[in-house]
Protein backbone atom coordinates (compact mmCIF):
# COMPACT_ATOMS: atom_id res chain seq x y z
CA UNK A 1 0.00 0.00 0.00
CA UNK A 2 0.95 3.52 -1.21
CA UNK A 3 0.19 6.51 1.32
CA UNK A 4 0.99 9.74 0.30
CA UNK A 5 0.95 13.13 2.66
CA UNK A 6 0.24 16.20 0.96
CA UNK A 7 -1.95 19.65 1.19
CA UNK A 8 -3.62 20.31 -1.90
CA UNK A 9 -2.13 23.71 -2.89
CA UNK A 10 1.64 22.15 -2.03
CA UNK A 11 3.72 22.47 -5.68
CA UNK A 12 6.45 19.20 -4.67
CA UNK A 13 2.93 17.59 -4.14
CA UNK A 14 1.65 18.09 -7.42
CA UNK A 15 4.57 17.35 -8.95
CA UNK A 16 4.40 13.76 -7.22
CA UNK A 17 0.93 13.10 -8.24
CA UNK A 18 1.83 14.19 -11.95
CA UNK A 19 4.97 11.18 -11.57
CA UNK A 20 2.46 8.66 -10.46
CA UNK A 21 -0.01 9.23 -12.81
CA UNK A 22 2.29 9.36 -15.41
CA UNK A 23 3.64 5.85 -14.19
CA UNK A 24 -0.21 4.48 -13.39
CA UNK A 25 1.14 4.13 -9.82
CA UNK A 26 -2.16 3.52 -7.59
CA UNK A 27 -1.81 5.85 -4.28
CA UNK A 28 -3.92 7.09 -1.26
CA UNK A 29 -3.36 11.01 -0.18
CA UNK A 30 -3.80 11.90 2.61
CA UNK A 31 -3.49 15.68 4.95
CA UNK A 32 -0.99 15.67 7.59
CA UNK A 33 -2.47 13.61 10.68
CA UNK A 34 -2.76 16.86 12.94
CA UNK A 35 -1.81 19.54 10.71
CA UNK A 36 1.65 20.32 8.75
CA UNK A 37 4.20 20.74 11.15
CA UNK A 38 2.52 19.22 14.27
CA UNK A 39 3.77 16.28 16.64
CA UNK A 40 0.84 13.72 15.43
CA UNK A 41 2.62 14.01 12.22
CA UNK A 42 6.55 14.35 12.93
CA UNK A 43 5.74 10.90 14.87
CA UNK A 44 4.76 9.40 11.19
CA UNK A 45 7.48 11.94 9.55
CA UNK A 46 10.17 12.97 11.64
CA UNK A 47 10.74 16.25 9.52
CA UNK A 48 7.50 17.06 8.99
CA UNK A 49 7.73 17.58 5.13
CA UNK A 50 5.41 17.90 3.24
CA UNK A 51 4.93 15.32 0.78
CA UNK A 52 5.80 12.50 2.17
CA UNK A 53 5.49 8.81 1.46
CA UNK A 54 4.72 5.33 3.26
CA UNK A 55 5.29 2.54 1.28
CA UNK A 56 4.48 -1.17 2.80
CA UNK A 57 5.50 0.34 5.88
CA UNK A 58 8.55 2.30 4.53
CA UNK A 59 8.39 5.90 5.13
CA UNK A 60 10.30 8.87 2.86
CA UNK A 61 10.27 12.52 2.72
CA UNK A 62 11.59 15.02 0.15
CA UNK A 63 9.71 14.76 -3.20
CA UNK A 64 12.71 14.18 -5.18
CA UNK A 65 14.05 11.47 -3.45
CA UNK A 66 10.35 10.23 -3.11
CA UNK A 67 10.29 10.59 -6.86
CA UNK A 68 13.32 8.14 -7.65
CA UNK A 69 12.32 5.52 -5.23
CA UNK A 70 9.17 5.75 -6.97
CA UNK A 71 10.52 5.33 -10.59
CA UNK A 72 12.80 2.28 -8.85
CA UNK A 73 10.10 0.37 -7.14
CA UNK A 74 7.83 0.93 -9.79
CA UNK A 75 10.12 0.07 -13.02
CA UNK A 76 7.43 -0.24 -15.89
CA UNK A 77 7.42 3.40 -17.01
CA UNK A 78 11.24 4.47 -16.34
CA UNK A 79 11.33 8.37 -15.87
CA UNK A 80 15.03 8.97 -15.93
CA UNK A 81 17.32 8.36 -18.93
CA UNK A 82 19.14 4.81 -19.84
CA UNK A 83 22.61 6.55 -19.95
CA UNK A 84 24.85 7.99 -17.14
CA UNK A 85 25.62 11.02 -18.42
CA UNK A 86 21.56 12.19 -19.66
CA UNK A 87 20.65 10.77 -15.71
CA UNK A 88 23.05 13.55 -14.72
CA UNK A 89 21.19 16.16 -17.18
CA UNK A 90 18.02 14.97 -15.93
CA UNK A 91 18.99 15.51 -12.21
CA UNK A 92 20.39 19.11 -13.43
CA UNK A 93 16.78 20.42 -14.74
CA UNK A 94 15.67 18.80 -11.33
CA UNK A 95 18.10 20.59 -9.32
CA UNK A 96 17.51 23.52 -11.26
CA UNK A 97 14.07 23.52 -10.64
CA UNK A 98 14.54 23.16 -7.02
CA UNK A 99 16.98 25.21 -5.79
CA UNK A 100 16.44 28.51 -8.14
CA UNK A 101 13.21 28.40 -10.26
CA UNK A 102 11.00 27.47 -7.51
CA UNK A 103 12.51 29.01 -4.51
CA UNK A 104 12.19 32.67 -6.60
CA UNK A 105 8.57 32.11 -7.32
CA UNK A 106 7.73 30.77 -3.88
CA UNK A 107 8.66 34.63 -2.73
CA UNK A 108 6.24 36.08 -4.36
CA UNK A 109 3.86 34.00 -2.11
CA UNK A 110 3.96 36.90 1.00
CA UNK A 111 3.32 39.37 -2.05
CA UNK A 112 0.00 37.93 -2.96
CA UNK A 113 -1.84 40.11 -0.52
CA UNK A 114 -2.88 43.33 -1.69
CA UNK A 115 -3.30 44.86 1.07
CA UNK A 116 0.21 44.42 2.31
CA UNK A 117 1.65 44.05 -1.51
CA UNK A 118 4.78 45.43 -1.29
CA UNK A 119 5.22 46.98 -5.50
CA UNK A 120 8.99 47.05 -5.68
CA UNK A 121 8.95 43.11 -4.49
CA UNK A 122 7.11 42.35 -7.36
CA UNK A 123 9.36 44.12 -9.82
CA UNK A 124 12.51 42.59 -8.18
CA UNK A 125 10.88 39.38 -8.08
CA UNK A 126 9.39 39.02 -11.44
CA UNK A 127 13.50 40.40 -12.46
CA UNK A 128 14.94 37.19 -10.45
CA UNK A 129 12.42 34.98 -12.26
CA UNK A 130 12.77 35.62 -15.79
CA UNK A 131 16.85 35.56 -15.11
CA UNK A 132 15.68 32.36 -13.75
CA UNK A 133 13.99 31.33 -17.21
CA UNK A 134 16.83 32.95 -19.68
CA UNK A 135 19.15 30.29 -17.55
CA UNK A 136 16.25 27.63 -18.25
CA UNK A 137 16.32 28.08 -21.78
CA UNK A 138 19.95 27.84 -21.97
CA UNK A 139 20.02 24.26 -19.88
CA UNK A 140 16.91 23.24 -22.31
CA UNK A 141 19.16 24.06 -25.68
CA UNK A 142 21.60 21.46 -24.69
CA UNK A 143 19.35 19.16 -23.08
CA UNK A 144 19.69 15.89 -23.96
CA UNK A 145 16.45 14.12 -23.07
CA UNK A 146 14.10 12.77 -25.30
CA UNK A 147 10.57 15.34 -25.68
CA UNK A 148 8.20 13.04 -26.38
CA UNK A 149 9.05 11.26 -22.92
CA UNK A 150 7.53 12.46 -19.48
CA UNK A 151 10.90 13.20 -17.43
CA UNK A 152 11.07 13.21 -13.12
CA UNK A 153 12.75 16.65 -13.57
CA UNK A 154 9.66 17.98 -16.15
CA UNK A 155 7.01 17.32 -13.20
CA UNK A 156 7.99 20.28 -11.24
CA UNK A 157 8.42 22.45 -13.88
CA UNK A 158 4.70 22.13 -15.03
CA UNK A 159 2.57 23.16 -11.89
CA UNK A 160 5.76 25.82 -10.94
CA UNK A 161 4.99 27.45 -14.99
CA UNK A 162 1.47 27.87 -13.64
CA UNK A 163 2.10 29.16 -10.63
CA UNK A 164 4.23 32.23 -12.72
CA UNK A 165 1.32 32.59 -15.22
CA UNK A 166 -0.99 33.19 -12.59
CA UNK A 167 1.21 35.94 -10.89
CA UNK A 168 1.22 37.63 -13.68
CA UNK A 169 -2.59 37.57 -14.21
CA UNK A 170 -3.26 38.59 -9.96
CA UNK A 171 0.43 40.54 -9.30
CA UNK A 172 0.62 42.16 -12.80
CA UNK A 173 4.04 39.97 -12.26
CA UNK A 174 6.45 41.54 -15.10
CA UNK A 175 7.61 38.41 -17.01
CA UNK A 176 9.92 37.64 -19.56
CA UNK A 177 9.27 34.04 -21.14
CA UNK A 178 11.63 32.89 -23.53
CA UNK A 179 10.07 31.22 -26.57
CA UNK A 180 11.62 27.93 -26.06
CA UNK A 181 11.15 27.99 -22.31
CA UNK A 182 7.19 28.85 -23.27
CA UNK A 183 7.53 25.95 -25.70
CA UNK A 184 8.37 23.80 -22.87
CA UNK A 185 5.58 24.52 -20.86
CA UNK A 186 3.11 24.10 -23.59
CA UNK A 187 4.60 20.74 -24.07
CA UNK A 188 4.06 19.38 -20.94
CA UNK A 189 0.59 20.19 -20.88
CA UNK A 190 0.20 17.23 -23.64
CA UNK A 191 0.92 14.91 -21.21
CA UNK A 192 -2.18 13.52 -19.99
CA UNK A 193 -0.52 13.36 -16.35
CA UNK A 194 0.64 17.08 -16.43
CA UNK A 195 -3.20 18.44 -18.28
CA UNK A 196 -5.25 17.08 -15.63
CA UNK A 197 -3.21 17.60 -12.18
CA UNK A 198 -3.20 21.01 -13.64
CA UNK A 199 -6.98 21.31 -14.12
CA UNK A 200 -7.15 19.39 -10.68
CA UNK A 201 -4.65 21.81 -8.82
CA UNK A 202 -6.48 24.82 -10.34
CA UNK A 203 -8.92 25.65 -7.55
CA UNK A 204 -6.74 25.14 -4.85
CA UNK A 205 -4.60 27.65 -7.08
CA UNK A 206 -7.65 29.69 -7.15
CA UNK A 207 -8.75 30.09 -3.68
CA UNK A 208 -5.56 31.05 -2.45
CA UNK A 209 -5.28 34.25 -4.67
CA UNK A 210 -8.64 35.18 -3.83
CA UNK A 211 -6.93 37.80 -1.62
CA UNK A 212 -4.62 39.21 -4.64
CA UNK A 213 -8.20 41.54 -5.59
CA UNK A 214 -8.04 44.57 -4.29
Amino acid sequence: MLTIYSVPVAVYCAKLRILMAYKAIPFTQLPPPGGYGSAEYRAIVPSGNLPAMVHDGFMLADSEAIAEYLNEAFGAVPMLPESVQDRAKARELSRFHDTRLEPAVRAMYPQVAHATRDGGAVVAGGGLISKHLASLDLLLSTSPLDPTRLWICDCGFAVTFAWIKAFEAALDLPMVWPARVQAYFDRLQTFDAVAQELVAYRPAMTQYLEKAAP
